[in-house]
């Protein structure tokens, strides 16, 4: 069927809808939305995506994503510095921050063991946290993962690969259900799941 729009609209729509959330019918609204309000919308939209395409970081230390390297977050002298919290996703560290449900130094894992997806200990920045683990300094780490089977089955496997520093090794609990993702947890249930975390098996 022959495009009633031209080509750069229909990559433009494309695109959008790759977004989590957008399908097809979606990302034409948002499409249509974003070009009727061109000085509003698309303009700034334009102006942003450069500025981030040339200043977006990924943290040496924890992985999480910013404009500086380390982090703002590794770089708080405010934080407890004697916590890692461990996350799946970047989005996971976002949710917990957003809750001000604890005040440590995080550890994006950048996704859970699944071995239909080919996704194994090399795939994931677990020895990066390891060498973490080897610091003195660290008393605790938080394995906040989110509540699927891949995520329990992460945390088995990370807890057994740290289990012989001398730390405490955590994790959340009350108030994160079962398939349960943190970013899509309100701020009251995750600061909850963080205050009453346990030990894990």
């Amino acid at each position: 069927m022959k495009s009633s729009v031209g080509p750069e609209i229909e990559t433009f729509i494309k695109l959008l809808s790759k977004l989590p959330g957008l399908g097809p019918r979606s990302a034409r609204r948002a499409a249509l939305t974003i070009i009727k309000k061109r000085n509003q919308l698309l303009d700034p939209l334009k102006k942003s995506f450069i500025e981030i395409s040339e200043k977006i970081e990924i943290c040496d230390i924890c992985n999480n994503v910013d404009v500086v390297n380390p982090c703002s977050i590794c770089q708080d002298i405010k934080r407890n510095s004697t916590i890692i919290c461990v996350v799946e996703e970047v989005s996971d560290l976002w949710a917990l921050e957003r809750a001000n449900a604890i005040n440590c130094h995080y550890h994006v894992l950048g996704g859970v063991l699944n071995a239909l997806d080919g996704i194994g200990l090399e795939e994931l920045n677990i020895k990066k946290l390891i060498d973490r683990v080897n610091n003195p300094d660290i008393k605790e780490v938080i394995l906040a993962l989110n509540a699927t089977i891949d995520g329990q089955a992460t945390i088995h496997v990370v807890s057994e690969l740290i289990s012989n520093r001398n730390i405490k090794i955590t994790k959340v609990a009350h108030g994160v259900p079962v398939g349960g993702e943190l970013d899509y947890l309100d701020d009251g249930t995750l600061s909850q799941a963080i205050a009453a975390r346990s030990v894990t098996d």
